[in-house]
């Protein structure tokens, strides 16, 4: 039905690799022709789209504007604005940002894959704000500035003709946020890379980007505490203050290639998973390894780690909850098989085939719409 359509695909950003670029990389390879527009685009971060047909906004013209993409945020809705999609059928964009704000003729399909409304214009604003002590005399700009963009947002919302949320968690964030509802297809993990091992260490990991949400620091003094060894893979800005807090048994691996990764998995007793996510492919690539999650009970977490199977929950984002949980998990014997067995649903196949089936119900329906 949609095979002889002109088809277009839109994202925030291409400056790093990450769930989202993944998303992306994977709409590309159901619709290879389609053209991809982004903001900016940073090919030695982003190396799989070196052969798509990559449209970058006027920022990319900024000098440094790749590296320090998340500063230029408040002109970013005027960029996507500005991108002319009158020729295509469907666009399809995979936002959690401004690109959900293009502007599309009545005659074009616009299905937005949604992983989260903007977190720092809704739910984690006021964290956010907290981050301008360093720079006070910010935060006299930031207050008038997050309303007009809060504006903006609810009404970009609107342009969007179908929503696909990667989560249940999310879902709900989209109904609450912008009213509107969604259907829920979990994003890509290419578990088959990833290998059951039986063979466990005598140290936890975690997998991440060091910012202050994914709450490493409950991780770090945790284990702490305890004096169990923890084994920390990734950089980021909170990379000094978590060192500073870090007891004898932390190790920082900063960022590690594939195999690396796989092999520290594989060999993991578990996998500290702190934070509140809206999804979370880490702990489905720890659990096709067998290695279970210790994970913070809320958010997309619950709809990936089946409790008591491939890991288990601790309520309170603290470090007395987390500690209990690790007190917990190693009084429990694992079956790294059954752990592995326990994420077979969330294979790469299954989300194009998804993917897939509802783009063509959306474009029935569209076409039903317009009679």
């Amino acid at each position: 039905m949609i095979d002889k359509k002109k088809i277009a695909i839109v994202c925030d950003w291409l400056t790093v690799y990450a769930g989202a670029e993944r998303v992306v990389y994977e709409i590309h390879e159901l619709f290879p022709k389609a053209p991809i527009y982004t903001s900016l685009y940073r090919k030695s971060a982003c190396p799989l789209f070196e052969n798509a047909d990559i449209k970058e906004s006027a920022l990319s013209f900024i000098p440094g504007a790749r590296r320090a993409h998340r500063l230029f945020f408040p002109i970013m809705p005027i960029a996507f604005e500005k991108m002319d999609f009158s020729e295509y059928d469907i666009v399809i964009s995979s936002n959690h940002s401004a690109s959900k704000g293009i502007i599309t003729k009545p005659e074009t399909l616009h299905i937005s894959y949604c992983h989260s409304p903007v977190r720092y214009l809704w739910d984690h604003s006021h964290e956010y704000r907290k981050n301008f002590k360093k720079f006070y005399p910010l935060r006299f700009f930031y207050r008038p500035l997050l309303h007009k963009l809060r504006l903006w947002d609810r009404l970009a919302a609107e342009r969007v003709d179908h929503y696909i949320a990667n989560s249940h968690y999310v879902a709900k964030r989209i109904k609450k946020y912008y009213g509107r509802n969604s259907e829920v297809i979990h994003p890509p993990v290419n578990l088959n890379r990833f290998k059951l091992s039986e063979k466990k260490d005598n140290y936890y990991l975690a997998v991440g980007r060091l910012i202050p949400y994914k709450r490493f620091d409950l991780a770090v003094r945790a284990c702490s505490d305890l004096r169990r060894n923890l084994k920390v893979i990734g950089d980021g800005p909170e990379i000094t203050k978590l060192k500073k807090i870090a007891g004898p048994k932390i190790e920082f691996l900063g960022k590690v290639n594939d195999e690396t990764l796989e092999n520290l998995y594989q060999n993991a007793k578990a996998l500290l998973f702190p934070q509140l996510e809206d999804f979370g492919i880490v702990p489905l690539e720890a659990m096709a390894c067998g290695t279970p999650v210790i994970a913070y009970g809320k958010g997309g977490a619950l709809e990936t780690v089946r409790d008591g199977v491939g890991g288990l929950y601790f309520k309170n984002q603290d470090v007395a909850s987390l500690k209990n949980a690790i007190y917990r998990f190693e009084r429990r014997k694992w079956s790294p098989e059954a752990v592995h067995l326990s994420v077979k649903d969330f294979e790469s196949a299954r989300f194009k085939s998804e993917l897939l089936h509802a783009i063509e119900r959306a474009w029935k329906a569209h076409v039903k719409m317009l009679g």
